[in-house]
């Protein structure tokens, strides 16, 4: 879990070390970014479905709590989806390694006054996506960011040949 809050110029990065989780219905349509180029047709709609569920229930778990929904926006999903594949793919440890410059990259795009992410990883499960969100709300670092006073959310899922999905949500407060 990390959180970064912008100032100005400054970029003040307040990172809070906790577990990370080993382990929502909002305006727009996380699985309408373009996936990975290296799923067949059958992953990259396992992959979305799995996106869309995480989407969908984060909003209805800010929802219940009295929480607006988050909207999904593509170029933060890019992101997240990135940091995944390269978890995944074992280029980046499972970590939030590199994720000033994720923000930054957002940045290009979108004005950003706040940022976290969550991460968690898991395998051998009959929903994935379940258990990643589950975990996130177990965990109080993780809730906070779900929770936390956001508008804009980004999803990224990857599995790798050994069956891990990966899984990063950038949650984005503009400006």
């Amino acid at each position: 879990m990390k959180n970064v809050r912008l100032t100005g110029l400054a970029l003040g990065l307040a990172a809070m070390v906790g577990s990370v989780a080993i382990a929502s219905q909002g305006s727009a349509n996380p699985a309408k970014t373009a996936l990975p180029s290296t799923y067949s047709v059958a992953q990259v709609s396992e992959i979305a479905a799995l996106e869309q569920e995480v989407f969908t229930r984060i909003n209805q778990y800010r929802t219940q709590k009295g929480l607006a929904p988050l909207s999904s926006n593509n170029a933060i999903a890019q992101q997240a989806r990135s940091h995944s594949q390269a978890m995944a793919n074992g280029s980046v440890p499972f970590s939030h390694d590199g994720f000033s410059q994720r923000v930054s990259a957002i940045g290009q795009t979108i004005a950003v006054r706040g940022a976290a992410e969550n991460v968690a990883y898991n395998m051998g499960h009959r929903n994935p996506a379940q258990v990643a969100v589950d975990g996130w709300l177990k965990s109080p670092g993780h809730r906070g960011n779900i929770e936390g006073n956001y508008s804009l959310t980004g999803i990224g899922i990857a599995r790798n040949a050994r069956g891990e999905y990966y899984f990063t949500q950038i949650f984005i407060r503009p400006r």
